[in-house]
């Protein structure tokens, strides 16, 4: 099973962007570990909402509308995600403890990927 992690940062605290060297090597051998177990498919940090849009499509509008970062109504955003392979949701949520075990402050949300084998047959 496909799952995708995504975790959440402090947009207003610095250090949650300008990450330590201690840090990355920590990250770095995380990454090279769970890569070898099968685990890691993918994983990357993204840039602060500030150079981030949020696309929006409303029901009964036409054309969906951009918005430029930051995000000011958000105070965690989404500072970088992984896709993992795991047997099940335990085994995931237990890779995402290890993975919150990283770092000093962060919320990491797990959800199931849907495969296309799960969706309902169209008539």
């Amino acid at each position: 099973m496909r799952f995708l992690m995504m975790h959440r940062l402090d947009e207003s605290a610095p250090e949650a962007w300008n990450p330590s060297q201690e840090f990355m090597a920590k990250m770095g051998a995380f990454i090279q570990d769970s890569a070898e177990q099968g685990y890691l498919i993918t994983a990357e940090g993204v840039h602060p909402s500030e150079k981030g849009a949020l696309v929006r499509k409303t029901r009964g509008v036409a054309a969906p509308t951009a918005t430029d970062g930051p995000f000011t109504e958000a105070k965690e955003v989404i500072g970088g995600f992984a896709l993992i392979n795991a047997k099940d949701r335990a085994d995931a949520v237990t890779f995402a403890q290890r993975y919150a075990e990283l770092f000093d402050e962060v919320e990491v949300e797990v959800r199931q990927v849907v495969e296309f084998d799960e969706l309902p047959p169209q008539a």
